[in-house]
C-alpha cells in the first residue's frame, strides 16, 4: 500500500522547473530512497510533500487523501516529520527539552469543545500532558541510548549524537511517515555505520522511512525502494540491484561518453 504518493507534481520558480511532473510513492513499512546529483529537485520534493513549500502544479496524497497545499503544521498532524540538511536543534536547551518540543504541538485545545471548557480542560490537563511528554521523551532517548545525556545540552553533544537527537524528536510526534534529509551528512564511517542500524530499528516500529542521501553505501544497503531525479525529472525507479545497473541513473551520476 502507497502510504504517501505525488502525481505529476510540479514545482517552478519563475522559468525554472525544479521539479517536474514527478510521480514519486512510498510503500508503508519500507524504506525508500530519493536520490540524484546535485540539483536535481530532492529537497524541494521533499518539501513540498511536508508543507514548507506548495507545488505550482500537480497532487501529493496521504493514505489516500489529497493533502496538496497544506501547512506544515497541518501535515505534521497528520502524522508526517520530518528532518533537515542543517541540524535545527535548540543548541541552548536540555536533550530531553529538545525532544519534548518534537511533542508538544500534539498538545493543546479540543478543537471540539467550546472556549470556557477548552479553558477548564487546559488547566486541569497541563500537568498530565507535561508528564506525558515527558515519559514520550525518555521512551525515545532510550530508544537512541542516550538516557544518560537527558540534561544534557544540545550544543556539547558530538555531531552525530545532534544528529540522531533531531532525529528523536521527529519521532516524539510519533509519525507514520519520517523524511530524513541527508542524514549521515558530515559523518565519519563509524557513525554512519550505527545510524544505518538506526534506521533499520525505526522501520521496525512501524515508521515508513523516506530519505534523502548521497552515501550510495547507505542507500544501496538500507533502502528497499529507489527513485532517482535528474534535472528535476524522475529517470529512475526500482530495487537498488536495478537502480544500479540503470544506464539513465549511471549517466546521471557518470556522464555520457561522446
Amino acid at each position: 500500500m502507497h502510504l504517501l504518493q505525488t502525481d505529476k507534481l510540479t514545482r517552478a520558480y519563475g522559468g525554472v522547473l525544479a521539479v517536474n511532473e514527478v510521480d514519486f510513492s512510498a510503500q508503508e513499512g519500507l524504506i525508500t530512497g530519493l536520490i540524484g546529483p546535485n540539483g536535481a529537485g530532492k529537497t524541494t520534493l521533499f518539501n513540498n510533500m511536508t508543507g514548507l513549500d506548495v507545488p505550482s502544479s500537480g497532487k501529493v496524497y496521504f493514505k489516500g487523501k489529497d493533502i496538496t497545499g497544506y501547512p506544515s503544521h497541518k501535515i505534521a498532524r497528520l502524522g508526517i516529520a520530518r528532518t533537515f540538511q542543517n541540524i535545527r536543534l535548540f543548541k541552548e536547551m536540555s536533550v530531553i527539552e529538545n525532544i519534548m518540543i518534537g511533542r508538544h504541538f500534539m498538545t493543546g485545545k479540543d478543537p471540539h469543545k467550546g472556549r470556557f471548557l477548552n479553558m477548564l480542560n487546559s488547566y486541569f490537563s497541563m500537568k498530565e500532558e507535561e508528564e506525558l511528554m515527558l515519559e514520550n521523551a525518555h521512551n525515545w532517548l532510550n530508544f537512541f541510548d542516550m538516557g544518560n545525556l537527558a540534561n544534557e545540552d544540545a550544543k556539547n553533544l558530538p555531531y552525530g549524537r545532534q544528529r540522531e537527537l533531531e532525529i528523536a524528536r521527529a519521532l516524539a510526534s510519533n509519525p507514520k511517515i519520517l523524511f530524513l534529509d541527508e542524514p549521515a551528512a558530515g559523518m565519519n564511517p563509524q557513525e554512519t555505520e550505527h545510524l544505518m542500524d538506526t534506521i533499520r530499528k525505526i522501520r521496525d516500529t512501524d515508521v515508513t522511512v523516506v530519505l534523502i542521501e548521497h552515501d550510495m553505501k547507505l542507500v544501496m544497503s538500507i533502502c528497499d525502494n529507489i527513485t532517482v531525479l535528474n534535472y528535476g525529472q524522475k529517470i529512475a525507479q526500482g530495487t537498488p540491484h536495478e537502480i544500479k545497473k540503470n544506464p539513465l541513473v549511471i549517466e546521471a551520476y557518470l556522464g555520457k561518453e561522446e
